[in-house]
């Protein structure tokens, strides 16, 4: 079975989008290594997303450059659920799986298309739900040079909930980009 993964790149300041869910301050932030994209989209069978992120993409559709404009810059191809409250909204959008469920039943629906391949989580708020009952396996970080100041935040609990993460992989091709991947401490 594959692995439940949490991928994000994040700004210094801890936000993973602008307001509004705005991804254009990822636009000339400089390029990864060569294969670096291509490597971890190929890795990546399903990807759980939620409906802000989803119509924040259909709304800035014309503002986003080609990184920005699809997952993993267009590389990746797959199954995507997105989790709402209204599915019947989405049925019009062949591209997506529209489903009001949890995250647990939604990553059990996943596992069998994923296979020996990742279900990728790119959501902050879904992957607090994941977080909530044990179900992510790993996070992958990519920090951009970038302060925001606002936005949506990497982790938001009020009142707070400590998670320790261990270090398992520093991906040295891309030390500009502070790449690294964790596993929780369990």
């Amino acid at each position: 079975m594959g692995r439940v993964t949490w991928g994000f790149t994040s700004s210094l300041d801890g936000f993973i989008t602008g307001p509004d869910h705005d991804m254009s301050w990822m636009s000339g932030l400089g390029s990864l290594a060569d294969g670096t994209v291509e490597n971890l989209a190929s890795r990546v069978a399903v990807i759980i997303s939620g409906r802000r992120g989803y119509d924040a993409a259909k709304d800035q559709a014309d503002e986003r450059d080609e990184l920005t404009s699809a997952a993993y810059g267009g590389a990746w191809s797959g199954t995507e659920f997105i989790l709402t409250h209204r599915p019947e909204e989405l049925a019009d959008d062949p591209n997506v799986t529209a489903m009001n469920c949890s995250i647990a039943e939604a990553i059990d629906r996943a596992q069998p298309i994923a296979g020996d391949r990742d279900i990728q989580i790119i959501s902050a708020d879904i992957a607090r739900q994941a977080l909530d009952v044990d179900l992510i396996d790993e996070m992958q970080v990519f920090v951009a040079p970038v302060f925001l100041g606002d936005g949506t935040r990497i982790f938001d609990v009020p009142a707070g909930r400590r998670i320790v993460w261990e270090l398992v992989e520093i991906d040295d091709a891309n030390r500009e980009a502070f790449v690294r991947t964790y596993r929780p401490k369990r």
